[in-house]
């Protein structure tokens, strides 16, 4: 039988480590509580808990690796809750009841929502260091199913209320161009927050959206149709 040794600050985070590890849900394995672990006094630092994880047999066939078995949501709920807990950030993170079609993607995807305080770290500057995580979630869940799946990853809701302030800046936007007849520059964005823009308008019948410049000083022009 295989089987698994983990140790975390709690029980329950030594068992998603391990579950982690094996690639496998909850329902697939034997939980053995080798330790629940200590609180250290005086700000020292006390005892990890630790579990053992034994892998149930017969669970899945030889030929289906053991991740596939997971549900996607779950396993990169998993993965992100490890690698915050690495990070040694304080936060949960939760599995939206919704799947929403993002900016980036055309087909509906998972959202994991980053709950936490003090989160801003997570976020960045134009909301860029929230990307690059979320594309390291995608790349270590894709390798451990070994396909594509697509998944948002947020903090605190900060890209629903991001998307939602764009499309409404764009309807604005096209609003003043139609009532002025002149083109309007908005400020620079990267190239995501570009596309919504370039979405949001793209079913106006008087206006249209051209992308101008370079690098980081690339930005959408709001025109009117000719």
């Amino acid at each position: 039988m295989k089987k698994v040794e983990t140790s975390a600050k709690t029980v329950e985070e030594a068992i998603k480590l391990g579950l982690n590890q094996l690639n496998v849900s909850r329902d697939e394995v034997e939980v053995e509580v080798l330790s629940e672990g200590r609180h250290g006094l005086l700000g020292l630092r006390g005892e990890d808990a630790r579990v053992c994880l034994h892998l149930l047999e017969n669970e899945y066939d030889d030929d289906i690796a053991p991740g596939n078995q997971m549900d996607a949501g779950d396993l990169a709920q998993s993965i992100l809750e490890t690698l915050l807990d690495k990070m040694d950030i304080e936060a949960y993170v939760d599995i939206l009841p919704e799947k929403m079609v993002t900016d980036e993607e055309s087909q509906p995807s998972t959202v994991l929502n980053i709950v936490g305080e003090d989160l801003g770290i997570l976020i960045g500057r134009k909301g860029q260091t929230l990307i690059s995580l979320q594309q390291i979630i995608r790349l270590m869940l894709s390798h451990q199913l070994g396909r594509f799946e697509p998944v948002v990853v947020d903090v605190n809701g900060y890209r629903q209320r991001r998307l939602s302030s764009l499309q409404s800046l764009a309807w604005r936007t096209a609003e003043q161009v139609k009532l002025r007849h002149m083109p309007f520059s908005l400020e620079p964005m990267p190239a995501y927050e570009r596309r919504i823009i370039h979405l949001a308008l793209a079913g106006d019948d008087e206006v249209t959206t051209q992308s101008v410049g370079f690098g980081e000083s690339r930005k959408v022009v709001v025109v009117l149709k000719e």
